[in-house]
Parts: structure tokens; C-alpha cells; sequence
């Protein structure tokens, strides 16, 4: 893709085409000045909204604007407090996917999202969620490798998971 817009758009419309297939009835925001979601998907009763994030490099940024003087894990906090819990994220990566098949998705609530990033570099914590990321041997995390929950794959079982959770949230 060219540029960072139509990386967005990419990913807001294959998040809204998947849910739909899910049976999820989809409104899309568009304009300036949204909330912290871009849509929110509706069955019956139940209501996620979905802050969609996408990404061609095998990564996405989200705490790197609030660690400038604070630690990683001071940023992954104030992060988190800008979120609420009731907010789904859609990760969407187009990273090596060729234009003929779906790019891999995920679903992860605010809370998941920022104890896999507390616990990303043995402990040290990041500001990026990365799909899976080898640390070389002049890392602080050398040896290891952090990598995104099996379970955070986007499924339907895993969008009535998260909507049943909130469900009881209410």
C-alpha cells in the first residue's frame, strides 16, 4: 500500500466486512474529531466498539507518545487510562499478505494489550506490539521472542468471547 491512509482504510473496511460475516450488524465513523473507537459492530443486544489498527510492517506503535521521560511501563499505564475498558482493538496486518488472501487479525481488549506489553522484553516492557519479534544478543530480552496470544486470532468464537465479557462488565 502507499501510505499510512490507505493502510487505515484497508484495515477499517476488512475489519467491518469481518464482522459482518460474524453476523454483526457494522456503523462506521468517518469525519474528524471520532471517539477512541472507528465502528462499532451490534448483535442484538451486544455492542463493541472497535478501535481498528493496521500495519504493514508486522507491528504497531501505541505507547511511544507517552514514554518520553517515563519508564515503559509509566507509558503503558497512561496509555491504558486513555482507553476504556469496554473498547475492543482490532489489529489488522497486511505484513507479507499477498492481495489475493485476508490479513491476519486480532482482537484484544485495552487491559490484554497492555499486560503483553508490560511483560514484552522479559519484563522490560515496549511501546510496540509486535506480531513476533526475536530479540538479538544485544538486546535487553536476547534470546527471547514475544509473540501476539494464539488466542487473540480474530474468530467468531473469539468476538462472542470479548462480547460476552463486556456483557458482564455492564
Amino acid at each position: 500500500m502507499k501510505n499510512s491512509w490507505h493502510v487505515a482504510t484497508a484495515a477499517e473496511a476488512i475489519t467491518a466486512a469481518q464482522f459482518a460475516r460474524c453476523g454483526w450488524d457494522i456503523s462506521v465513523q468517518y469525519g474528524a474529531n471520532q471517539p477512541e473507537y472507528d465502528l462499532v459492530a451490534v448483535d442484538g443486544s451486544r455492542v463493541l466498539k472497535i478501535s481498528v489498527k493496521g500495519s504493514q510492517d508486522g507491528a504497531w506503535g501505541l505507547t511511544q507518545s507517552y514514554k518520553e521521560k517515563a519508564t515503559y511501563h509509566e507509558a503503558i499505564d497512561t496509555w491504558l487510562q486513555r482507553h476504556g475498558p469496554k473498547t475492543v482493538f482490532c489489529f489488522v496486518q497486511f505484513y507479507e499478505v499477498q492481495l489475493s488472501s485476508l490479513p491476519r487479525m486480532y482482537l484484544a481488549m485495552p487491559e490484554e494489550i497492555a499486560v503483553w506489553l508490560k511483560n514484552a522484553a522479559k519484563g522490560r516492557g515496549v511501546t510496540t506490539l509486535s506480531e513476533s519479534h526475536a530479540w538479538t544478543n544485544r538486546a535487553h530480552a536476547a534470546g527471547t521472542i514475544d509473540v501476539i496470544p494464539d488466542e487473540w486470532r480474530f474468530t467468531a468464537d473469539r468476538v462472542n468471547a470479548l462480547a460476552d465479557r463486556l456483557d458482564q462488565m455492564a
